[in-house]
């Protein structure tokens, strides 16, 4: 079975989207991966398909009702993917995040528009919430198709060769390392002497470095997780 996402959306049009392009979308036309989408606006309540309504307590804005959302979601089948919900207030999404997603069957991603969904349906439909960070959009459809990205590509076959993606930024626990290409030089800037070398070692080693650096200037934070696990590493050998 090839990974599939769900896509619950009030856009079912936003899809693929950027998903469709590139390797990505090589992928999904290969069967690699694939998609569909659930719209709420199908479950709406009364004969004018209303999926909103005003705020319980007052307040600015439009709340997805909970029954119309319910609906949704159980017309999509039971299965074992997790159910998604893209939100700011939700677990920070994370590289090892989409290697377990990746691992898996797929998942569901609940696309909330609005001022926000109703908190019995998250309850009662177990909708774990995630954030791709701390800024608010005005919808999740950008936010899953971000999701659905960085996990796609991680499905073997989707890139190719595996190796392409070892040391990118996340992998190894620091940010990736600077590249080059031609021209040798650009501008008065030319590529460093030791990547063009020959020399695979100090090339390797070059790229640690610089890696490093870049992670103790921009992401320190990551910088002490990977020290720390180094020093569990050798605490048990």
């Amino acid at each position: 079975m090839s990974w599939h996402a769900t896509f619950v959306t009030l856009y079912p049009d936003a899809f693929p989207g950027v998903l469709g392009v590139g390797v990505l979308g090589r992928g999904l036309r290969e069967g690699q991966w694939s998609y569909d989408c659930a719209n709420p606006r199908d479950f709406g309540a009364g004969k004018h398909k209303l999926v909103d309504d005003t705020p319980a307590g007052g307040g600015p804005g439009m709340v997805l009702r909970a029954d119309v959302l319910a609906a949704t979601l159980d017309s999509v089948e039971a299965d074992r993917r997790p159910r998604l919900l893209l939100s700011p207030r939700g677990r920070p999404f994370t590289q090892d995040f989409a290697h377990d997603l990746a691992r898996g069957p797929g998942a569901v991603f609940v696309c909330g528009r609005f001022e926000g969904i109703d908190q019995r349906v998250i309850d009662a439909r177990g909708l774990e919430e995630v954030s791709i960070g701390d800024f608010v959009l005005a919808g999740g459809e950008v936010a899953a198709q971000a999701l659905v990205e960085a996990c796609v590509r991680l499905v073997p076959g989707v890139l190719g060769a595996p190796a392409s993606r070892d040391d990118e930024s996340f992998e190894q626990g620091l940010l990736e390392y600077p590249h080059y290409t031609r021209p040798r030089e650009f501008e008065g800037r030319a590529i460093p002497d030791v990547l063009l070398s020959g020399d695979h070692g100090k090339v390797a080693k070059w790229r640690r470095d610089q890696a490093l650096e870049l992670t103790r200037a921009r992401r320190p934070d990551l910088l002490r997780a990977v020290q720390s696990g180094d020093k569990k590493d050798e605490t048990t050998t």
